[in-house]
């Protein structure tokens, strides 16, 4: 059974792999693990070594606390995402671009 920890752990990794620009194939190669050991740990199927978690923390160039920072920073690229999902359909509706554009300058 996944961990809550495994499953948020796994999710962060794969989303700073992702942010620094690392296929999963790439990634798994600089810190000396197989493909699929790194897509079971992403998905939170399975845990990882000591010597694994010091290879990601170094390879990604991050601390240690900013690998288990979950919750906020999560939700945040999230949030993100999906509105840069919503916006890209946003291109075809001139009306609907029109009031976003209106919403986002009222707050900035």
């Amino acid at each position: 059974m996944k961990s809550y920890i495994q499953q948020q752990l796994g999710k962060r990794i794969q989303n700073l792999r992702k942010i620094k620009g690392f296929s999963q194939e790439s990634f798994a190669e600089k810190i000396g693990i197989a493909t699929n050991t790194l897509s079971s740990i992403e998905t939170g199927n399975a845990f990882m070594t000591s010597q694994t978690l010091e290879k990601i923390v170094e390879i990604l160039n991050i601390t240690p606390q900013e690998l288990f920072t979950f919750e906020d920073k999560n939700k945040e690229d999230e949030m993100y995402d999906n509105i840069l999902k919503k916006v890209e359909f946003l291109k075809s509706d001139k009306e609907r671009l029109q009031i976003l554009y209106k919403i986002i300058n009222a707050l900035f």
